[in-house]
């Protein structure tokens, strides 16, 4: 669907009471649907938005239409016209799905049929190497395609600035505070810290790609579509099978995964997209940096990208040890930026969001995980 044909429908839904809303939108959208059939089921998983899911007769097997109801004032922080060209940019390179509409506060899109990633497979090497692949794919596609000319310039200290604005402006500044054995430090010194990062990082030669920019497990959609598995032998890689691990005498034919909601979708810095991931190894919830993955796991991954990008920019494919570590390192470093992007996210959402979840202790979490690893991350090397 082109960005100019768009179908944008003058309807807005209330976010506390989203049914009726709902309903009038599957009028115009799908006028076939008898109302008295349609079903709604609501998706727990986003702390930005709600989400909806609309069909008749069987969630896992009908057509069913996605609906999105932006979260209140995020219209002040990310970019909608853009989500929209990421929309179209991802599902013509058959990354992402159909975009079906626009309304006055939210969007109508396909569904992507699958299951949704539990934190804990994320260290499945049948499971990783899949979302390492993808992600290669989305990062081969080309600037030009989403109306961007050199020189391409990333978006993180743009939307960095602009969090640290509203965080600043907001009634309840930011408070020194105690967490655990860390003191969470005052927005002065928050400043102070992403100043350091940006001189340290601005030496870093990182490419600016098309990213994602926002890939926990929740925007990961895991799919082994039909045929479950077939007997293959006995040192085949374990599959993942609704939730669940498969012996390692079984393997699905074909198993993929897609990546969900592009609202940060942007140009931005390879290893920072590839550290923001790595990052939510950790949880969204419950938040648990023993889960980070080890550079053994890190090295791996990274090599099925490396291959997957090469291979999707129409490089050579073979990839040197040497290319994985100088990888390696930049994401480390950039990895660091990304916990600064959602402490600042999570304060500015605990001042206006409407969902249920605790933003200042996620916003704590991801500060003290930064203090950790900050001196560690920085006196590394690319030699």
């Amino acid at each position: 669907m082109e960005n100019d044909a768009r179908l944008h429908l003058d309807i807005s839904v209330d976010e506390r009471f989203p049914r009726h809303g709902i309903r009038t939108l599957l009028k115009k959208l799908r006028p076939q649907w008898r109302p008295e059939d349609v079903q709604i089921k609501a998706f727990t998983e986003g702390i930005t938005n709600q989400l909806m899911g609309c069909y008749v007769g069987s969630l896992t097997e009908g057509a069913v239409v996605l609906v999105r109801v932006f979260g209140q004032m995020t219209e002040q922080f990310l970019d909608r016209e853009k989500e929209m060209e990421m929309f179209r940019v991802l599902h013509k390179h058959g990354c992402g799905p159909q975009l079906y509409c626009s309304f006055t506060n939210g969007i109508c899109y396909e569904f992507v049929r699958g299951v949704v990633l539990d934190d804990m497979f994320l260290k499945e090497p049948s499971v990783y190497r899949l979302i390492a692949t993808e992600m290669g794919k989305i990062h081969a596609i080309k600037s030009g395609e989403i109306g961007i000319s050199s020189p391409k310039t990333p978006v993180l200290w743009s939307r960095l600035s602009k969090f640290l604005t509203l965080a600043q402006s907001s009634d309840d500044p930011v408070q020194s505070r105690s967490s655990g054995h860390l003191e969470v430090p005052s927005m002065k010194t928050i400043i102070k810290e992403i100043e350091e990062l940006k001189n340290h990082l601005n030496h870093i030669d990182s490419p600016v790609v098309l990213c994602h920019n926002d890939l926990l497990t929740k925007n990961i959609i895991y799919n082994q579509e039909e045929d479950i598995c077939n007997p293959l032998g006995s040192n085949t890689q374990p599959c993942v099978v609704n939730a669940k691990l498969l012996p390692l005498s079984y393997r699905k034919h074909q198993c993929t995964v897609k990546f969900i909601d592009y609202e940060y979708a942007d140009l931005n810095y390879q290893a920072y997209d590839i550290g923001n991931h790595f990052n939510e190894f950790a949880g969204v919830n419950n938040v648990d940096f023993s889960l980070y993955p080890s550079r053994e796991l890190q090295l791996d991954w990274l090599t099925a990208y490396l291959e997957s990008f090469k291979r999707c920019s129409g490089v050579e494919s073979s990839v040197t040890k040497k290319e994985v570590k100088e990888v390696y390192v930049k994401v480390c470093k950039f990895s660091l930026v990304a916990h600064f992007f959602w402490c600042l996210w999570a304060l500015v959402q605990a001042k206006h969001s409407t969902i249920d979840f605790d933003f200042q202790g996620y916003a704590m979490a991801r500060l003290n995980y930064y203090f950790e690893k900050k001196q560690e991350f920085f006196e590394m090397t690319l030699q």
